[in-house]
Parts: C-alpha cells; structure tokens; sequence
C-alpha cells in the first residue's frame, strides 16, 4: 500500500480501508484524492451558487470534485479537463464501480449513495457526462452529441479507469450506458441501470427547433420553478425545504459559462435513441426501479427487464424516479452486492 494521508479519510472510509486491508489478499489500496470531511474548500472552478445548497452530503462531495485531462475527438493533442469525483482507494478484488447521471443534471446527484460505496470497500467513480456538469469546455465547446459523449467517455475510461467497470446509469443515464456498452463492451463488466429512460426516440421535434426558439426554451429548462417542478414529479415524497436545496444541487451545472451553448447542441443533435441496441448487451444487468416512479411507467421497465439477455430486476418501495436520492443505504447495498457477485 502506498503512503497516504489517512487524515483526510473519513472514519467510516477508514474503517472500511482497514477491514479490507487486514484480509490476506489485500483488496483496496489507498490511491489519493481530495478530502472527504467536508472540512476542505470547494473547487475554484465551481458556481459561486455552490455556496447556497445546504445539504452536507451535496457540499461534501462537491469539495471532492476534480478536473481530469482526457483526449477530445477530432482535435489531436487537445485535452478536455474533465470533472469527476475520484475514488480515494483501488479495489483489487472488484472491478470500478462509474456512476452516470441523469439528464442535464451532474456527479452531485449521487452525494448519499457515493460514501456508502466507499464504506462498503469499492472504487467509485461518479463522472460527468460530456456537456453536462463541471468540466472545462468554455474555451472551446465540443460537439455534444450522443457520439461525442461516448467517445468522451471511453476516452476518460481508456485513460484513468482502465479497467472493466460496472456502469451505473439512472434515468437517461440508462441510455449512456447502454449505448456506451453497445459500442465498447470491453471496457464494461456489469450494468446497473437505475429507472431505465430507453424507449425514447431522441428529442425528437425539439431537434428541429430554429436557434432562437431552442435557446429559449434551454433558458427555460434552467428555471428555479420549472427545475423545483421536476424535483416535485421526480421524488415519491420530499419537503419543502429540501426540495428547494435539492434544486440549488440539480441547477447548479446550469451556472456554468458553456451549458446553455452545450444543451442547445445536444436537443438539436436529436438526443439519444437506443431502442435499436438493447438487443446487443449482452453483460449482467441489475435493473433497479423505484416503486412510486411518476416519470417511467413500470410497462417500460418490464419490457427493457424481458429484452435484455441477462437481466435481474429489484424495487425500491417508497421511491420514486431518483431512488439513489431517496433511497441511498438501499440503492447503495443492491449496487455493492450485484459488484460484489451476491446478486446473481
């Protein structure tokens, strides 16, 4: 095991590291990161909102948010700095757990579930999809299609992950992730796929958009209401005062200088249709759905649970669309048992 500032480890992660490492084999070892106390600064790179949210699980995590170099297709030599969460600790025994996100949304969405997958001794990952999030795209904007973000996101795989992974997608995630698998199934072991949004035929009319109206209604997708309205369709009970904190979180990639330019490139591409490549994954899959879900009805689930060749299926109860919000120590325990093999 290599030297490292157990200081900057939480108690709880520090327990883990230690269980884990007194086992013969030695499966994690410490690899570096960013501290997660939450008693650190927040990254210069994010809003100046970040400092209205109030939820330490969100303000936590957001002080672990980092900027990674990966290559930018088509520009050879140029480097995305790419923002994700880093896992502090290298599992030798389980293959890296990559937590996608949901549309237009960030890594910061998965603030609860992340600290438990490192209390249960994985390597996580909670990374931002190509346009959306944090990263650095102000000097010069990529395309921000469906092809662009996997390529983006093999790239981020090929350069620091380097393993097989299991790859968690929630909602349109879901879409990312199968559409990545289906393209580079090397680079993925397991997929979980969190309320499935698949059987969209892409943005459809709203590709068509002229500019004018499109960058309206991208202003409109940014808005306190609208943005606390989706909040209230998406979680199965929340209260007022969290939902209004819970939308400082989800909004807060929205203040960054390229996201409307970003969005507005993404709904006219025509956005992601991956009903045609269901059929092609082939790896265990863990389909976890939210009993409440008010946003994808359970006939959609059940169809993507029967035309997949190797799929499991649990619920959630008292969930609705974001159980992994919602929910945290249960999504938490089915990701770490289906990584861990106990969920066949």
């Amino acid at each position: 095991m290599m030297a490292f500032n157990l200081g900057s480890l939480s108690p709880a992660t520090l327990m883990a590291v230690t269980k884990k490492g007194g086992e013969s084999k030695g499966v994690l070892k410490v690899v570096g990161g960013a501290r997660c106390d939450g008693g650190g600064e927040f990254p210069s790179f994010l809003p100046k909102e970040v400092e209205k949210i109030r939820d330490p699980f969100a303000r936590s995590l957001a002080q672990r948010i980092q900027r990674l170099p990966v290559k930018q297709a088509g520009f050879p030599g140029h480097f995305i700095m790419s923002s994700c969460v880093q896992p502090l600790m290298q599992s030798e025994g389980t293959n890296p757990v990559v937590l996608l996100h949901c549309f237009d949304s960030s890594c910061l969405e998965w603030c609860r579930v992340y600290p438990l997958l490192e209390e249960a001794g994985l390597e996580a990952w909670a990374i931002d999809v190509l346009g959306w999030g944090f990263s650095d795209l102000a000097e010069k904007l990529p395309p921000c299609n469906a092809v662009s973000k996997r390529y983006h996101l093999y790239q981020l795989w090929k350069s620091h992950i380097k393993r097989p992974m299991i790859l968690v997608g929630p909602s349109l995630g879901s879409s990312v992730a199968i559409d990545f698998t289906a393209n580079y199934p090397e680079a993925v072991e397991k997929l979980v796929l969190i309320n499935p949004s698949v059987y969209e035929e892409g943005t459809g009319n709203l590709a068509k958009l002229p500019k004018v109206i499109a960058y309206a209604a991208v202003s409109l997708l940014k808005t306190f209401p609208l943005r606390f309205y989706a909040n209230v369709l998406a979680f199965n009970n929340i209260s007022l005062s969290r939902g209004l904190d819970w939308t400082n979180v989800g909004r807060l990639h929205c203040h960054m200088p390229w996201w409307k330019d970003a969005t507005a490139n993404f709904m006219g591409s025509g956005g992601y249709n991956v009903i045609s490549q269901i059929n092609q994954v082939k790896r265990k899959t863990l389909i976890i759905c939210g009993e409440d879900d008010k946003i994808v009805s359970k006939k959609l689930t059940l169809r993507l649970y029967c035309e997949l060749l190797n799929a499991t299926l649990r619920v959630v109860p008292n969930s609705g669309h974001l159980p992994h919000v919602e929910k945290p120590k249960c999504v938490a325990k089915l990701i770490a048992d289906f990584a861990q093999g106990h969920i066949i």
